[in-house]
């Protein structure tokens, strides 16, 4: 069956579309890099033609509420639209775990979020939503964001995040099963302090900023209560370790052919 990443170019989608093609379906990467926008619609039409299941990995640039709520409405719309008229009978959305609370808690990006699933929910096309906890590639990012001053300021909040890889995987065993309509959630091994995981990573690299958890402090600018980022009980758990992934990491950057 043809199916169409759209985000096929990024970290999650390029890992999307290399499975897929690897278990023999044909996986077409769908980004502003290949000629595709669905934002603009520009490409939609001529890449959707024939294709069983479109697969919305795609994020906003913009993280402000405005600025991803203009992007996600509009490209969701369009992708339910394109998806219809090309005759798509599955849509996978990727979005994140805690999006219904976090966007009634603090709006912002995951109101954004919210609307996306609202759409794909009450469009005409069998769909599943893929919820994912925050991923390990990311974590690096979250301290750069948090820093004031030298210091590391993060939010009292705990997390539990999960490889890119295994993030992919979630969403290529959803793309190949029945349409969920609903959604499904998937979530790391371990639970972390949020502090104490920005300290593992930064302890990694040898940076020695000091690290410290504040109550007036935010997450990407969302003020979160201690368990807004967690799965439910009833997440599948990836397999990929944190402490393992920094491993791997160091050994692959070291040359060791071993951790490829």
């Amino acid at each position: 069956m043809k199916i169409v990443v759209v985000g096929g170019s990024g970290l999650i989608g390029t890992r999307v579309v290399a499975a897929l093609q690897a278990s023999g379906h044909t996986a077409v990467a769908a980004s502003r890099a290949t000629g595709v926008n669905s934002f603009t619609g520009e490409g939609l039409a001529e890449v959707l033609e024939g294709a069983t299941t479109i697969v919305d990995v795609s994020n906003s640039s913009y993280f402000d509420e405005a600025g991803a709520l203009e992007f996600f409405e509009t490209s969701t719309l369009n992708l339910v639209t394109y998806g219809a008229a090309a005759g798509v009978t599955h849509h996978v959305a990727l979005s994140v775990v805690g999006t219904d609370r976090l966007a009634q808690s603090e709006g912002g990006y995951f109101r954004a979020k919210l609307k996306q699933e609202q759409l794909v929910r009450t469009s005409s096309v069998p769909f599943s939503i893929v919820h994912a906890t925050q991923f390990f590639e990311f974590i690096r990012s979250i301290g750069r964001d948090a820093t004031s001053g030298g210091v590391v300021r993060l939010a009292q909040a705990f997390i539990q995040p999960m490889a890119a890889d295994d993030v992919a995987a979630a969403v290529v065993q959803t793309v190949l099963g029945a349409p969920l309509n609903g959604m499904a959630e998937f979530a790391g091994p371990d639970q972390y302090r949020l502090e104490d995981l920005i300290r593992i990573e930064m302890d990694n690299r040898d940076d020695e900023r000091d690290v410290v958890a504040d109550p007036l402090a935010r997450y990407f600018g969302s003020k979160l209560s201690e368990r807004e980022l967690l799965p439910s009980g009833d997440a599948t758990i990836a397999p990929t370790h944190f402490s393992d992934w920094l491993l791997a990491g160091d050994s692959a950057s070291r040359g060791d052919r071993s951790a490829v």
